[in-house]
């Protein structure tokens, strides 16, 4: 790892991160990983991993072919607040970071373009909408991508819309993405089995992100020693908007 460190192109990409130069920083990232054997990219994603670069070394672990490490491919950096997070909203862990690897690849400060911040990518209308509902009178806007206050916000948020969505995950992460409303709007007028219901989501984003938010469920389930949930369960079916008839899930 040393060696690595030294390299000119390392060194650059770490010092653009340093200094808040994202876009500049990933480009310096993807050269120096260019043509890398799986070896390699493995050094490339634990030095990454190493230096908080958390994004960099997720993606550079997924770029392997035949090697894998998927200790480095599903991070579980900030587990103490993630773990906090998780006891106060009764959710799993699994899902508070399969929801975070994919919102913000672990990028503590990050903020979208739309204006989403934090590990959990809170809009500032949310932000002060749970903090209204957390009796949180002292709130304020700047503090959102602290990693505690992020992950206690974002799991409320998830989990009131998981409750008032008839608990199914699938449908809270398409509301987490597109909106309540949105998701609401998706439920058909007769039941449909979860993997179909993914399938009829309008939006490519949302549908995509769906999918990937129970895929790394499932994995950190397995990294984490959770239970074992079936991915159908968390699928489970997607029931109609007010009543109606019912389709029974495909065993699994």
């Amino acid at each position: 790892l040393p060696a690595f460190g030294a390299n000119v192109g390392v060194r650059r990409a770490v010092k653009l991160a340093e200094l808040d130069l994202r876009a500049e920083s990933l480009r310096e990232s993807a050269h120096v990983v260019r043509g890398m054997d799986d070896a390699r990219l493995l050094l490339a994603a634990d030095y990454a991993q190493r230096a908080g670069l958390y994004d960099r070394a997720i993606n550079t672990a997924e770029r392997t072919t035949g090697q894998h490490d998927f200790g480095l491919r599903y991070l579980t950096p900030y587990a103490e607040q993630f773990a906090a997070a998780a006891r106060e909203q009764d959710l799993d862990r699994s899902l508070l970071f399969g929801v975070a690897r994919q919102e913000s690849r672990f990028i503590s400060d990050i903020v979208s373009s739309a204006g989403a911040s934090g590990l959990m990518q809170l809009m500032p209308a949310t932000a002060r909408w749970v903090a209204k509902q957390l009796n949180e009178p002292s709130f304020q806007q700047a503090k959102i991508v602290d990693p505690t206050l992020n992950t206690r916000f974002g799991a409320f948020y998830f989990r009131y819309w998981l409750d008032r969505l008839d608990r199914m995950p699938a449908l809270a992460a398409a509301a987490y993405n597109a909106g309540p409303g949105r998701a609401q709007a998706w439920r058909g007028s007769t039941a449909l089995e979860g993997a179909i219901w993914v399938e009829t989501i309008p939006f490519n984003e949302t549908r995509d992100y769906v999918k990937k938010v129970l895929a790394n469920t499932m994995y950190y389930a397995q990294l984490l020693g959770e239970p074992h949930v079936p991915l159908t369960v968390r699928l489970s079916t997607i029931t109609p908007r007010n009543g109606g008839p019912t389709v029974a899930a495909k065993a699994d």
